[in-house]
């Protein structure tokens, strides 16, 4: 695993999502064997970044499991760039942070929060955070109101946490009819540089947000399983081959519909069994499984993914 420091060129690139399989056993255990499966595929795509997030539910993630999952991206390859997420609650910030220290992460990323919060508070707690671990933060603005009812609050924090250094990256995640409209991106890029900034939404606004806002890169769930159609979609923007681009684009619509329509992170989960690429298996509580008739949507939806 990647250890050294992050630079302004590691932002140019593919942030892959991946899911996290388990076992179907009692106590639902992770399945290391078929996560290594996971990791192999999307690495065999030319994708070298990795973030365990909300598609690996890491909401629901117990400290033991964390402790485990942090071993084994520890003895992933060290052209690997491995993001672990934290929280989001302050009080799970602090107990994660004791078992980060244990390990050697140049960054990790931050949860939204759906807790009661707001700018100064979230602000003041990820600073705590990031001093407890030694090493800064990504932040994950998913909603407008992520850093609490006040947007230019919560806008003016994030910024003064990047020119402090306690934050080296934003995942952008709000979700927009045309994107091209966006006037809170807008004002982020205002406030922060650009090259901290990368699309959080996978494929339906990469095109949008790299032509015309300019970010470095974007996070992918479906690119975990057409990984090098991700990529091929990456190397199109940054040479500005729009056409191309938009072509390449369409492969991944059917199942980001079905992942928009039936909760992206079970159906990323389902679609990599489907695909054949890992048996996934059990996804824990909160969640339900999706529910096996959607196989054939899958199974055409992957298929466009898995062609060379």
């Amino acid at each position: 695993m990647r250890t050294k420091k992050i630079e302004v060129n590691d932002w140019r690139g593919v942030f892959p999502v991946p899911p996290l399989a388990r076992k179907r056993d009692a106590g639902r255990s992770l399945d290391w064997k078929e996560n290594q499966k996971v990791f192999d595929h999307i690495r065999k795509g030319g994708l070298t970044r990795f973030m365990y997030g909300g598609n690996a539910f890491l909401y629901h993630i117990t400290l033991s499991e964390y402790e485990d999952l942090l071993g084994w991206l520890k003895g992933q390859a060290d052209d690997c760039w491995c993001i672990p997420s934290v929280g989001p609650s302050y009080g799970r910030l602090m107990d994660q942070a004791a078992i980060l220290k244990k390990f050697n992460f140049p960054t990790v990323m931050h949860l939204p929060s759906g807790d009661p919060r707001d700018a100064a508070g979230l602000e003041r707690g990820l600073r705590d955070f990031s001093q407890a671990i030694g090493a800064p933060l990504i932040v994950y603005m998913k909603e407008e109101n992520s850093w609490g009812n006040d947007k230019t609050a919560g806008l003016e924090a994030v910024a003064r946490l990047v020119k402090d250094g306690v934050a080296i990256g934003i995942k952008y995640a709000v979700v927009r009819q045309d994107p091209s409209k966006d006037p809170y991106l807008k004002g982020l890029l205002d406030r922060v540089p650009l090259h901290t900034v990368i699309s959080g939404i996978g494929e339906r606004p990469a095109i949008v947000h790299m032509r015309d806002f300019k970010l470095f890169g974007f996070t992918t769930g479906s690119g975990c399983v057409g990984s090098k159609w991700t990529q091929k979609l990456y190397e199109a923007c940054v040479a500005g081959r729009w056409e191309e681009a938009e072509h390449i684009r369409a492969k991944f619509m059917p199942l980001e519909d079905i992942r928009d329509a039936q909760g992206p992170a079970r159906v990323l989960h389902a679609a990599t069994r489907v695909a054949r690429i890992a048996e996934t298996g059990a996804i824990p509580p909160f969640i339900t499984e999706l529910d096996k008739s959607f196989d054939p949507a899958l199974a055409e939806a992957t298929g466009r993914l898995l062609m060379e």
